[in-house]
């Protein structure tokens, strides 16, 4: 195939002006920064570019270096989803330990937080907040994410996380639209369907989604998912019907809109990257995420000649691509414009996530709890962790514990005999069983119930969304498995 992205003609400018791409590495390639003077807008950290803020503030510079206003994304939830603390934790206890607060001016602060250290490090662009209204309990990449499974409360604190991380001159992406929360499939590995009606979406799913709007949202990002109400044919990343239709026509919406990542399965296996990418350009998306998987520049490459050659070939109308161009450079005028002065570091407010993370802890204790005062057998039953979590970030209360009460010891279980094995490694120690979304795992639910017959002493921390019944001699439900939330549940344990 020809290469035309070498060009730099306004048709190819505006090509690599709709990718967000990512890169490997802790500093920026050469192959990159060249591409920022050809005409790319955005770029993409995850996790693998990041070591230490400092790290991070060294890289941004050296990419507004090469192109002043540069976008620079990052997937940053907080709890469970992070990026910037990948290898420890985060500091802030995610959406779920946020809602079961039920404090905006809380939520508000959190954010304003998370976007001033985000900012400090150079990034104006964040994937968040998830608005998604968790309605199917059995969700395997929501749950915490969500900030619960109240319409009302997720559109208050949505906008509420809106006002605050903007506050900070970060622009703000709302997802997962038109809503992923009542999904049984995880978008990452094939396509989730929602069979609702309209109204349903209306009354539930789209509200949050309002809220964020009227926040003033600089941002959306769309799912990978089929709605048959809305589209019979096409996921909404891919559908006109969803993006132009409902959220530009009926919603009002003016921002820009970006897919989730275009090489997850459900485009990818589906349609193909470059199928994928042209359609949802055509369809009304304005940025295409890509690089949580691909991360090379032969993949901006396909990408920006697949755009060029649709619009060449009469698939892709060459004022649909600029329109989409155009919304992409001013949202990088807005966070030029926005960005926020040295004396920002003055409102810095470092403890809030902890403090937030302790006010949603949930203790329900079976009579007069005794804080633990000997070094304890901590056991982590571990389910596979979903890909937008993914598994480089240390969860538990271990580590929190062992600087409580050293000597803590731990081992992580998983499958039909980890209840005995848990039973065999912990001796005589006091065991703190550790579980994650243990209503979605039958045999996490077993293992519990063998400890809990032979140990009904044993303390039971539950890290997922907290919808099994409670039980143990304590239960802590923490709403989140963020490194801040086992500080909290280990205190408790520990009775300081």
């Amino acid at each position: 195939m020809t290469t035309i992205a070498r060009a730099t003609d306004t048709l190819t400018r505006d090509a690599l002006a709709v990718l967000q791409p990512g890169f490997t590495g802790t500093t920026a390639p050469d192959w990159l920064l060249r591409r920022l003077g050809e005409g790319l807008a955005s770029v993409a950290l995850f996790g693998r570019n990041v070591r230490t803020p400092e790290q991070v503030a060294a890289l941004t510079a050296r990419l507004r270096a090469e192109r002043e206003d540069v976008l620079v994304a990052i997937d940053e939830e907080g709890g469970d989803v992070t990026r910037l603390e990948v290898r420890t934790g985060s500091s802030f206890p995610g959406n779920l330990a946020l809602g079961a607060v039920d404090d905006v001016g809380l939520t508000r602060a959190v954010a304003a937080e998370l976007g001033r250290r985000l900012a400090e490090c150079g990034v104006n662009f964040n994937w968040a907040p998830s608005a998604d209204v968790n309605s199917n309990p059995d969700n395997p990449v929501i749950g915490v994410r969500s900030f619960g499974s109240g319409t009302d409360l997720v559109a208050r604190h949505t906008a509420a996380y809106v006002t605050g991380l903007q506050s900070s001159g970060v622009a703000a992406c709302t997802k997962h639209f038109p809503g992923h929360g009542d999904t049984a499939v995880d978008s990452h590995h094939a396509v989730p369907r929602i069979d609702v009606d309209a109204a349903v979406l209306a009354e539930r799913d789209l509200v949050p989604f309002r809220a964020a709007i009227a926040a003033g949202s600089r941002a959306v990002m769309s799912a990978h998912i089929l709605v048959p109400a809305l589209d019979p044919d096409r996921p909404a990343t891919l559908s006109r019907r969803v993006l132009t239709d409902l959220l530009r026509g009926e919603l009002g919406y003016d921002g820009l809109i970006v897919t989730d990542g275009i090489e997850m399965k459900a485009i990818a296996g589906t349609y193909g990257i470059e199928r994928g990418t042209v359609l949802a350009i055509a369809a009304g998306a304005d940025a295409i995420c890509v690089g949580g998987g691909l991360s090379d520049e032969g993949t901006v490459r396909r990408l920006s000649d697949a755009l060029v050659e649709a619009v060449r070939a009469g698939e892709l109308s060459e004022e649909r691509l600029a329109d989409a161009a155009d919304r992409v450079r001013a949202l990088a005028r807005w966070t030029a414009a926005n960005r926020p002065d040295a004396g920002a570091r003055d409102t810095a407010d470092g403890d809030v996530g902890l403090r937030a993370a302790r006010r949603a802890l949930r203790v329900t204790a079976a009579g007069e709890y005794t804080p633990v005062t000997e070094a304890p057998y901590v056991a982590a039953f571990a389910p596979v962790a979903n890909i937008a979590v993914g598994d480089e970030t240390p969860w538990g209360i271990a580590a929190e514990l062992t600087r409580l009460l050293p000597g803590t010891e731990t081992g992580s279980f998983t499958g039909p005999d980890a209840g005995n094995e848990v039973l065999a490694a912990a001796g005589k120690r006091r065991i703190v069983a550790v579980v994650r979304d243990e209503h979605r795992h039958p045999w996490m639910g077993a293992a519990l119930d063998t400890v809990l017959a032979a140990r009904p002493d044993t303390i039971v921390v539950e890290m997922g969304v907290p919808l099994a019944e409670p039980r143990g001699s304590l239960h802590l439900a923490t709403h989140g498995a963020a490194r801040v939330c086992g500080r909290a549940a280990a205190e408790a344990v520990a009775g300081v």
